[in-house]
């Protein structure tokens, strides 16, 4: 049978209210599929909607139990990344009972290699709020369970051929004007910030890296519903950041830079152990704790963060820039200067540079500015550090 076919008769099951063994027969359906038909059915027909239907009776046969062995277990090899992803995810809705936990950690478990780096970046970037994070330390609340998913992600880093680099940035003042810096309108997002998170995201090689290693570690709350997590998603997508994922703060943690610094320590602590096969570069700014944050990484973690970046808005005096630059942080007042500190520190391409710089002046133009003070100053700053990249501007 196509695929094709297979998946409608699924569908057709699904969306019936009532039709007799429903569950038997979903389960005898997926159970005869060939892989490609498998594969397919889950990957389209949604998996939240099977485990909703086929459900375990008081008396009777335990189809659920049924259906996450068949798929974690019997015929796991059969799935792609797509289809795993779509299946953790809907293990992931409601409460996580002892047995979903343990299926999660079987489909973790049975992935390896550059399937398991996707997997998990998929898991990351393409649930919302439900992201690999909130995945392992939050629905996996099995210390056991949760010590095994980890030790296999650790496990599997040893065999990368290629380090690459997940970017890690705040959002107020360092994607777009939001707190503090009273030098752009409000809500503008910085000339050249999205092209420098795309040139680390390419990386210094001549062959690109995997895109989408965007992560924003913000002071903003978290909430048990994801509502906060998901408006900042949104606001970013909204401003140009396609898949990203959101690493947020705490009610208890959101007044004092060292209690934000100390909750996006926390994350990131988290945050290193579901990827151990990457390296890290921060971008924060001078505003509100992330200096004392981007210290502390690269104190705590030298062989995996590659260097800090911070955009400067309360005018750092140049020794304290040029003490901390030799601890690879790196203040900038412009997204090109950003880019020259990335390009020393081997994290872009010379080239990255220039485009950057291109990008950055695109975006000033389009500024809607409050006085020809404020515009004529930015742009000062902009020459300054275009010129110091060695680019012409015609």
């Amino acid at each position: 049978m196509p695929p094709v076919s297979r998946t409608e008769d699924l569908r057709a099951l699904l969306t019936v209210d009532r039709a007799e063994n429903r569950g038997r027969r979903i389960l005898d359906l997926l159970a005869d599929s060939t892989a490609h038909e498998l594969d397919h059915a889950l990957e389209t027909v949604g998996a939240i909607e099977l485990l909703a239907r086929v459900e375990d009776r008081l008396r009777g046969p335990k189809l659920r139990m049924e259906l996450l062995r068949l798929l974690g277990k019997d015929r796991l090899p059969d799935l792609g990344v797509a289809a795993r992803a779509a299946f953790v995810r809907a293990l992931q809705i409601g409460r996580t009972s002892t047995v979903k936990e343990q299926t999660i950690r079987d489909v973790l478990l049975g992935t390896h290699g550059d399937d398991l780096t996707a997997l998990k970046n998929v898991l990351d970037t393409e649930g919302g709020h439900r992201d690999l994070q909130r995945l392992v330390f939050r629905d996996v609340d099995d210390p056991a369970l949760r010590a095994e998913i980890l030790a296999h992600f650790r496990a599997e880093a040893r065999h990368v051929t290629r380090r690459e680099l997940k970017i890690l940035s705040d959002v107020d003042d360092t994607f777009y004007a939001n707190w503090k810096d009273a030098r752009f309108p409000p809500k503008t997002v910085y000339p050249g910030v999205l092209a420098l998170y795309r040139e680390l995201d390419r990386g210094p090689e001549i062959e690109p890296g995997r895109e989408g290693d965007l992560a924003f570690v913000t002071a903003r709350p978290d909430d048990h519903m994801g509502i906060i997590e998901r408006r900042t998603l949104a606001s970013l997508r909204k401003r140009g950041i396609g898949k990203a994922t959101v690493l947020s703060g705490s009610f208890r943690k959101i007044f004092g830079n060292t209690s934000i610094a100390e909750k996006k320590l926390q994350n990131f602590t988290q945050y290193e152990q579901l990827f151990p096969e990457y390296d890290f570069v921060f971008v924060g700014d001078s505003g509100q704790g992330d200096v004392g944050f981007g210290t502390s990484l690269l104190e705590q973690h030298p062989d995996r963060v590659r260097a800090v970046l911070i955009h400067d808005v309360v005018d750092t005096p140049q020794f304290v820039r040029s003490e901390q630059r030799r601890r690879h942080v790196h203040f900038f007042d412009t997204y090109v200067g950003a880019a020259l500190a990335a390009a020393a520190e081997r994290l872009i391409e010379p080239a990255g540079v220039e485009r950057i710089a291109r990008a950055a002046m695109e975006d000033f133009a389009k500024i809607r500015w409050k006085s020809t003070a404020q515009r004529d100053a930015r742009w000062a700053e902009l020459m300054r550090d275009v010129a110091a990249a060695g680019i012409a501007v015609t």
